[in-house]
């Protein structure tokens, strides 16, 4: 069974330098909520905060960052030591510092080209929800205020596989940026700054 898919935008998905490294940072929001569309089905789904904490307290089990989900598309890893993955009572807040060499390699040229063109603008987590019969409350169904009729999918608890850099995200409110740190001063598209 593959696991879920699905778009979200991030706060501010960056392209930064530490240590003269290429530095790709980025915010998946809790509580934002994301509507999507499929043959004329309306989806909407949101994340409560903490609900990757299975995976990210098991610091045994890797988590990648990706792009467009290939897995033959590696960004970063856990494991490889260059993805940092901070969770906070908002977000999970995410760091892949590009090793050495590697930005070469075609696909990350691309995805730092597109983060800085706003090509990709949004992150999308491949994660599963347990069974039910493992973690009862993973998921509820609450109706969507003002509208009963619409339900809005709550995840509470998510096992987090990777997080995917992607085009089109299902969150339209926020946004993604491009940084670039050169000669100490921050060169920046006109949006607002975020200093590491």
């Amino acid at each position: 069974m593959e696991p879920a898919r699905m778009i979200w935008d991030v706060d501010a998905l960056e392209v930064r330098q530490r240590n003269k490294r290429p530095l790709i940072a980025g915010r998946f929001p809790y509580g934002a909520l994301a509507v999507m569309s499929d043959r004329g089905t309306v989806r909407k789904e949101t994340f409560a905060a903490g609900a990757f904490a299975f995976a990210l307290e098991d610091l045994s089990r890797d988590i990648h960052l990706l792009f467009g989900h290939d897995y033959g598309k590696p960004l970063a890893s856990r494991q490889a030591g260059n993805l940092t993955l901070e969770d906070t009572d908002k977000a999970l807040e995410f760091f892949a510092e590009i090793p050495e060499g590697a930005e070469r390699a075609t696909h990350i040229t691309d995805a730092l080209a597109m983060i800085g063109a706003g090509l990709v603008t949004g992150v999308s987590p491949g994660f599963r929800v347990p069974p039910k019969n493992v973690v009862a409350d993973a998921e509820t169904l609450v109706p969507e205020p003002g509208n009963p009729s619409v339900k809005i999918r709550q995840i509470a608890h998510a096992v987090l596989y990777e997080l995917s850099l992607v085009t089109r995200p299902a969150y339209p409110t926020t946004s993604a940026e491009l940084r670039k740190m050169s000669c100490n001063q921050l060169h920046s598209t006109p949006h607002r700054v975020i200093l590491p």
